[in-house]
């Protein structure tokens, strides 16, 4: 009794004063209704004011221990409701495990059982092979002797071969031995015939050298080089067109080039004391002479000569 007074004190006050007001509230009505004598004094009311907001608080506060019951309740029944579900998923997990173990002892028991089976096969195929290794043994001994017999025979007959040829290529090495001393001797004639031929081939050019040799130092020490130089001299002199600027006294070297026939292939003044007139009129001289009178003796033609130009003379 006395927790529930300690715990509802302030419901119980609030209680009190509501009925106090309820009772003053009576009072003042049947005052009010039956008028009373003048000389008759009411009598005191024993009566507590009690003040509104106290009276809020007192409410304010019941409400909270009410809605801190209904929130610890709720906590307590959502802390039972998670510790049932822990269990349960405790539970669960326990048993996917335990059919995990089984599985894993199931899934071990096959692998054993099938490696027995494949031990099992293995061993037969192991002594199949072996059977056949034995059988293949065998075959290869009796192959084996069938070949060194046929090899015997056939080293009978290669070494009889042997022999055979042997005594041809020594008749073939015979053959080719004189064959190749005749071609050896034919050669070693051919070739002294050949050199026979070439040194007198030699010497016979080397006579024509000297003798053309002679004959042109004759030549060009006798009259006939000069009176050819001239020759030429006065055909490019005779085509000569005297530029204006052209000075008396005009001493100038030419070089000619020419070809077999005459053919002037190119002309050029070396030293000259005219202008680039002057000299470009000898160089057009020199190709309209083209071409040149053949010399009297082959001996005199000279691919490159030089000439003296001075047409003054």
């Amino acid at each position: 009794m006395r927790n529930f007074l300690r715990e509802h004190r302030w419901a119980v006050v609030v209680s009190v004063l509501l009925h106090g007001l309820l009772v003053v509230g009576l009072v003042l009505a049947t005052l009010n209704s039956h008028r009373p004598p003048p000389t008759v004094q009411p009598l005191p009311i024993d009566a507590v004011v009690v003040d509104s907001q106290v009276l809020h608080a007192a409410q304010k506060a019941q409400s909270d221990q009410e809605a801190a019951r209904a929130r610890a309740a709720a906590d307590a029944q959502a802390a039972a409701a998670a510790k049932a579900a822990e269990e349960a998923r405790a539970a669960e997990e326990a048993k996917a495990a335990e059919q995990a173990k089984a599985a894993d002892q199931s899934k071990e028991a096959e692998q054993a059982k099938e490696a027995e089976q494949a031990k099992a096969a293995e061993q037969a195929k192991e002594a199949e092979q072996a059977n056949e290794a034995e059988q293949a043994k065998a075959a290869a001994q009796a192959k084996a002797a069938e070949h060194a017999k046929a090899d015997a025979a056939r080293a009978a007959a290669a070494e009889q071969q042997r022999l055979i040829d042997a005594k041809k290529a020594a008749d073939a090495k015979q053959a080719t031995e004189a064959k190749q001393a005749a071609e050896a001797k034919q050669a070693a004639d051919a070739k002294r015939a050949a050199d026979e031929r070439a040194r007198a081939d030699r010497e016979a050019e080397l006579r024509k050298q000297l003798a053309d040799e002679e004959h042109r130092s004759a030549v060009e020490s006798g009259p006939l080089r000069d009176s050819y130089i001239a020759r030429l001299r006065n055909k490019i002199q005779s085509v000569w067109i005297k530029p204006p600027s052209a000075s008396v006294g005009l001493d100038c070297l030419v070089e000619v080039t020419q070809i077999p026939g005459g053919e002037v292939t190119g002309a050029r003044v070396t030293q000259c004391n005219g202008d680039a007139a002057a000299r470009q009129s000898i160089e057009n001289a020199v190709y309209r002479a083209s071409p040149l009178p053949d010399p009297p003796d082959p001996a005199l033609f000279e691919r490159n000569f030089v000439f003296r130009f001075k047409p003054n003379e």
